[in-house]
């Protein structure tokens, strides 16, 4: 691509206007020339050229001093808004942003880096293998747009590298004349605003749709730039002054597969206090959830809900009968009843939420990490806490709402960054017209995989896992063990203290601890157990002691409901070239057979499994594949429902 072209149809508010299909014809027939050109795009041959120019650019350069370095840059920031964003006006850039990054952390963007760079700067997604400095990367394509006169938003997946990578990165982008600032969940109202101002702004995902939407709540569905312009003129306080965001222009998504599928099922919802009481509603739901018999419903976990048997309504009627609304309300009675079911069955404590200080706090399955701003609605977080013995907060009702899938693809350019989107590629494409470019690594890796061990039993597992690690320990070889959920790593904890072993445990309670802890891991000996929240944003430096032992030694004792999960965490080993080992050490009562564990023949073929591990292991990869296809397909449903949404919206006039 020999130019980036963004247009701002709206100045005062820029973000792409959601899209407007006459007829199912139309749609297709725009997705199959979005494929055509995605395809076109996304080779890397056309990427590799940007490297021997950006060398070419960096000999011209020489070695500027500090302040000439910022004159060259504004020299740049000319030609990039008068030229726009070209692979000349670019290279030239990307060399000023490598000298900035010598000069102030003293490193200097690989060539695998300057074409991760690139292809994010064209608007799609750099598969960098974990370890390969994407933090670094980000700043290449972050500065050049933000040179070239637009917001920027490095978008992240919790605050704490949100805080972590603007500090790092801030020298090399104030060495160009940039400003840039972290935007955090804590930060008061004027703070907030303030530090959208700056040319790259650093946010969660999380928090930046919420401030989105409280964007919506101000403009109230009117975004025309007259109005906004009028009010502007009239002086005062106007709405624009009370904006949060300068639009949604250009974004970059760390993590991307996390943020924009793994996290795309879950609608975000600003909510305001419901005034209506019912805390008494609730603890019926779930007192009479609780007096149901077995045969009154059935557990579905591998979809994740609840069915009422026929016996089960003519139950829940015997015993609503002479209660007042809305037990007496049939629809009402059962979507009350399913809830409080759910939350009985489905709703477990140290896997989907914790308790901290008295209060529920939600639990991220995919990243392990608490939510602490996020609650579950229609009275399900009500009945979480009343099911706990638990002070019921204020019931909530909507303000706001907006899916992830609909956020992102507001903004005029979208690109990201991970390590593991292979498998997504096609979603990626469908959903957010987002090509998939595979990053080459900086040297070769030296990561040696060991066959799946397959047990019967959880026991059986454990007590491999203890054996294991008791013999990798003995050898001085750091070992890194990857859980689905708090309760699993606090079993394997136990286990682990009861054969002599002392482990570092790592989830969603010591949130706060989690970088000083993660980078601990690599020291020779060393033993941490940790949900998949391992998995993401901090490195892990080995000791000479430990890379002469082996290196990191990962063990997975689960599969996860992602294969891409289970790569995120076995990439924390041998990574930049370090030597490392990763290993699987399952059982046939692992949560992700509940997708075939049900039938009559699931259960004959246990011992057979259990005799033959090559075959467990394949089984255990066939239940996760089928909970992946499941998960895509909820996400597809998610997608069709908000492209009819949008559709309602038009026709009565309303925006998001």
């Amino acid at each position: 691509m020999d130019s980036v072209a963004i247009a701002q149809p709206n100045p005062l508010y820029p973000e792409r206007e959601s899209e407007r299909y006459a007829n199912r014809l139309e749609a297709w027939g725009t997705g199959w020339l979005r494929g055509l050109r995605r395809q076109w795009r996304q080779p890397l041959w056309r990427s590799r050229r940007i490297v021997a120019r950006v060398r070419r650019e960096g000999e011209l350069l020489g070695q500027p001093s500090l302040e000439q370095l910022r004159e060259k840059a504004a020299a740049a920031a000319y030609d990039l808004r008068c030229q726009g964003i070209t692979a000349a006006t670019a290279a030239r850039a990307f060399a000023l942003v490598r000298e900035a990054a010598r000069q102030t952390l003293g490193k200097t963007h690989f060539d695998v880096q300057v074409l991760g760079g690139w292809v994010m700067l064209q608007g799609m997604v750099a598969e960098m293998h974990t370890g390969e400095g994407k933090t670094l990367t980000a700043t290449l394509p972050a500065a050049t747009a933000a040179l070239a006169g637009l917001p920027v938003h490095v978008i992240t997946t919790n605050d704490y590298l949100v805080e972590r990578d603007a500090a790092i990165m801030a020298p090399v982008y104030e060495a160009l004349g940039l400003t840039v600032a972290a935007v955090t969940a804590e930060m008061d109202i004027p703070a907030r605003r303030a530090a959208y101002r700056a040319d790259i702004v650093y946010c969660s995902n999380k928090t930046v749709v919420f401030d989105y939407l409280r964007d919506l709540i101000v403009l109230d569905d009117d975004k025309d730039e007259d109005s906004l312009r009028l009010e502007r003129l009239r002086g005062g306080a106007g709405r624009t002054s009370r904006l949060y965001l300068r639009g949604l222009c250009y974004a970059i998504v760390d993590e991307a597969d996390s943020v924009l599928v793994d996290e795309a099922r879950t609608p975000l919802i600003i909510s305001g206090v419901q005034e209506q009481d019912i805390a008494g509603v609730t603890r019926q739901a779930v007192d009479l959830a609780r007096a149901l018999a077995p045969e009154h419903y059935r557990v579905l976990r591998d979809e994740r809900r609840v069915g009422l048997t026929e016996e089960g309504r003519e139950a829940l009627r015997t015993r609503c009968a002479a209660l007042p609304e809305p037990w007496n309300i049939p629809f009402r009675r059962e979507e009350l009843t399913l809830n409080a079911l759910t939350v009985l069955h489905l709703y477990q404590v140290d896997e989907q939420y914790i308790i901290r200080d008295g209060k529920i706090m939600v639990v991220d399955e995919f990243t392990g990490r608490v939510m602490a701003d996020r609650s579950w609605g229609q009275g399900l977080h009500q009945m979480i806490e009343y099911k706990e013995g638990l002070a019921l907060t204020d019931p909530r009702q909507t303000l706001k709402s907006i899916s992830y899938q609909r956020f992102f693809k507001h903004y005029l350019r979208l690109s990201g960054m991970t390590g593991t989107a292979a498998e997504i590629r096609k979603e990626l494409g469908r959903v957010y017209d987002l090509p998939v470019v595979p990053i080459p690594t900086h040297r070769k890796s030296r990561r040696l995989y060991r066959p799946d061990v397959v047990c019967r039993t959880l026991r059986d597992k454990w007590a491999a896992v203890c054996a294991r690690t008791a013999a990798l320990h003995a050898r001085g070889v750091p070992v890194l063990i990857g859980t689905r959920s708090v309760a699993a790593s606090e079993e394997v904890g136990r286990h682990l203290a009861a054969a002599g072993l002392a482990p570092v445990i790592l989830n969603a309670k010591q949130d706060a601890d989690e970088a000083g802890m993660v980078a601990r891991a690599g020291e020779t000996g060393s033993i941490m157990i940790a949900t998949n929240m391992a998995g993401r944003g901090t490195d892990i430096a080995l000791s000479d002691e430990a890379r002469a032992a082996g290196g990191l030694h990962v063990i997975l004792t689960e599969r996860h409901e992602s294969a891409r999960i289970d790569r995120q965490l076995q990439g924390r080993c041998a990574r930049q070239g370090d030597p490392g080992h990763a290993e699987a050490i399952l059982s046939l009562e692992d949560a992700v057979l509940d997708s075939v564990a049900r039938t009559w023949m699931a259960r004959a073929m246990v011992p057979i499994l259990a005799a033959f591990p090559g075959l467990g292991a394949r089984w255990l990869r066939h239940a996760q594949r089928r909970t992946e296809i499941t998960q895509a397909r909820d996400r597809k449903r998610l997608v069709a429902a908000d492209e009819q949404l949008e559709k309602s919206l038009s026709f009565s006039g309303q925006g998001d």
